[in-house]
């Protein structure tokens, strides 16, 4: 169904990793380490600054990959993982994109199931990747049929 997406990239959007958004992200799963929040306490650390969370990177905006038009609701979370060559400071501005890796369909109990892995990238202008994040979205038989007859709304 997507096979023909593999090897698509999105369009690079910039991005800046803010004080604000990594306070209430932090806030928000409950993290209470000082590196992420306390202006002091990051100043005096060896990064001179607060960073993020490293699941913080979910919540970037990867650009847009033509042809691929995932519905709003219906998918299934399957896994992500994420791999840094350093943590992302509070200041930090790089170019995030996505790639879509794989897609695959199997057949279980369940019924028939699509899963469609992406690698979203942070690299800086001169190429340099700060992080790459992968994930697994499983698309069930419903949003399947949904998605080829074009009404994602209901999914």
């Amino acid at each position: 169904m997507l096979e023909h997406l593999v090897g698509k990239k999105s369009n690079k959007v910039l991005t800046t990793v803010e004080r604000g958004a990594v306070k209430k992200f932090a806030e928000a799963i409950g993290e209470t380490h000082p590196i992420y929040t306390d202006r002091e306490y990051g100043l005096k650390s060896k990064y001179g600054d607060n960073i993020a969370p490293p699941t913080f990177p979910r919540t970037f905006d990867y650009g847009s990959i033509e042809g691929l038009d995932l519905p709003k609701a219906g998918l299934i979370h399957g896994e992500q993982s994420f791999e840094y060559a350093r943590p992302l400071v509070i200041g930090d501005t790089f170019y995030c994109s996505s790639l879509v890796e794989s897609y695959v369909e199997k057949t279980t109990k369940t019924g028939n199931l699509g899963f469609l892995t992406l690698l979203n990238i942070g690299e800086t202008e001169s190429g340099e990747v700060l992080f790459k994040s992968r994930i697994v979205i499983i698309l069930t038989e419903t949003v399947r049929e949904l998605m080829k007859h074009g009404n994602h709304s209901n999914a």
